[in-house]
C-alpha cells in the first residue's frame, strides 16, 4: 500500500472546509472544549491526541481563525503540509490582522515549494509596516528557499531596526553556513549567544565546528546545548556522534543513551549506540540496539503512513463523504493497529453515520491506546 501523495492531502481548501460548516450545528462549546483540551496535550507531549481533538474542533468551527491555526501547525508537523497550508489559509481568511497565522503560512508555502508566493506575501507585509524587524525576518525566511542574498540582506535590514533579535541573528547565520561563509557564521552564532544564550544556537554552533573538523569545540558547544536544555535530544545524540568519532565509547554510549530516553522513537541514536557497542566489544548489545532501531524506523513509518491516511480521512468526514472517510481509517488502521487518532477519528465517522454501537467501540479502542483520548461525553463507552 502506498502512501497518498501530496495531491491526496490537498483535497482542495473547500473539501476540507466548507463543507465543515455541516458539523458546525454542534454549537461551539464542544469545539471550545475539544480545542482546550488539544492544548493540554500538546503541551503533555500527547501530539497524536491533540491532533485527533483538533481535528474534530475545526470541524464544528471551520471559521475560528485560533483552532484553524492550531490545526495547521499540528498537520505540519506530521507532514501534512498540503492540508497545513489550507488551515493556515482559513486562518487568515478569518482574520487578516493574525500574524502568527500569516507568518505559519508563510513558512508553510516554502515547505511545499510554493516560495514564489511566500516571497510576495512577505513583502506585501515589509511594504505595509517598513520599520518593524519582525517583517522583514519573516521576509528573510521566506527568501531563505529562494535567493541566499536576499535572505542575508533581509535580515541584516532586521538587526538594523533592532539589534537584538536573537532569532534573525541566528538565521542569517544559518543563511552564511549554507553559503559557505561558515566563519561569518560562527561569528553571528556567538553574538546571538551573547543577547540570548538558547540551545539551539549552541547546538548549531557544535554542528559547525564538527563538520570543520573542530571536534573538541564541537563537543563544548553541544555539552552547552544540552546543559541549557537538558531534554534537547537531537543536542545528546549529536554529542554521542562527535564522541563516537573520538573513540570515547563509554562517553558516546551515555550521551546516546539519554536521548533515547528522552525520544525512544530515535532510531537513529538506537543504531549510532549499536555501533558504539559493537566498535566496544559488545556484540550482545549491539546487536540488540540495531533490532531495535530498526523496530524503531518501522513503527515510525507505518504511524507517518497511517496518519497521512488519517488526515486524508479526516478531510473526507468534514466534507461529508463519510464513506470515504471510514475507507481512510480503515487503510490507516490497516497500516498501524496501534494509532489511535484513526479509531478516534472513525469512531466520529460512525457517530455521524448513527452506528453508535460501533462508534462506541472504535471510541474504545482509541482510549485504550492512548488513554487522553476520551471518547465524547454525549456517546459513553459501555
Amino acid at each position: 500500500m502506498s502512501v497518498p501523495g501530496r495531491a491526496a492531502i490537498a483535497v482542495t481548501v473547500g473539501l476540507l472546509f466548507a463543507s465543515a460548516m455541516a458539523a458546525a450545528d454542534q454549537g461551539p462549546s464542544r469545539a471550545q472544549q475539544a480545542y482546550a483540551r488539544a492544548i493540554e496535550l500538546e503541551a503533555q507531549g500527547n501530539h497524536a491526541a491533540g491532533l485527533a481533538l483538533l481535528w474534530e474542533a475545526a470541524g464544528l468551527a471551520p471559521r475560528d481563525a485560533d483552532i484553524q491555526n492550531r490545526l495547521g501547525e499540528a498537520l505540519e508537523r506530521i507532514g501534512a503540509l498540503d492540508a497545513a497550508v489550507a488551515a493556515y489559509r482559513t486562518a487568515v481568511s478569518e482574520q487578516p490582522a493574525f500574524r502568527k497565522a500569516s507568518n505559519n503560512l508563510i513558512l508553510a508555502l516554502v515547505k511545499v515549494g510554493r516560495g514564489e508566493e511566500a516571497v510576495e506575501r512577505a513583502q506585501a507585509l515589509v511594504t505595509a509596516a517598513p520599520k518593524d524587524p519582525d517583517r522583514y525576518f519573516t521576509l528573510g525566511l521566506a527568501q531563505s528557499e529562494q535567493n541566499v542574498a536576499d535572505a542575508i540582506k533581509s535580515f541584516r535590514l532586521a538587526l538594523e531596526l533592532a539589534p537584538r533579535h536573537t532569532l534573525a541573528r541566528y538565521n542569517l547565520a544559518l543563511v552564511l553556513n549554507r553559503a559557505d561563509r561558515a566563519p561569518e557564521a560562527i561569528e553571528e552564532l556567538h553574538r546571538a549567544l551573547a543577547i540570548e544564550p538558547r540551545a539551539e544556537t549552541h547546538y548549531t554552533l557544535g554542528v559547525i565546528y564538527w563538520h570543520q573538523g573542530d571536534p573538541d569545540r564541537a563537543i563544548g558547544a553541544l555539552r552547552a546545548a544540552v546543559a541549557a536544555d537538558p531534554t534537547y535530544a537531537d543536542a545528546h545524540y549529536t554529542l554521542g556522534a562527535v564522541l563516537k568519532s573520538r573513540r570515547d565509547w563509554n562517553g558516546a554510549s551515555a550521551a546516546l543513551r539519554r536521548a533515547i530516553a528522552i525520544r525512544p522513537d530515535l532510531a537513529s541514536a538506537h543504531y549510532t549506540l549499536a555501533q558504539v557497542l559493537q566498535l566496544a566489544g559488545d556484540r550482545a548489545g549491539a546487536r540488540a540496539e540495531f533490532e531495535e532501531a530498526e523496530t524503531r524506523r518501522q513503527r515510525v513509518q507505518r504511524d507517518q503512513e497511517a496518519s497521512v491516511w488519517t488526515a486524508v480521512g479526516a478531510q473526507k468526514h468534514e466534507a461529508g463523504d463519510l464513506a470515504g472517510a471510514l475507507e481512510s481509517f480503515r487503510r490507516a488502521i490497516g497500516v498501524s493497529e496501534s494509532y489511535a487518532p484513526a479509531f478516534y477519528q472513525m469512531g466520529r465517522t460512525l457517530e455521524r453515520l448513527s452506528q453508535r454501537d460501533a462508534a462506541r467501540a472504535a471510541f474504545a479502542r482509541a482510549q485504550q491506546l492512548n488513554p487522553s483520548l476520551v471518547p465524547p461525553r454525549d456517546l459513553p463507552v459501555k
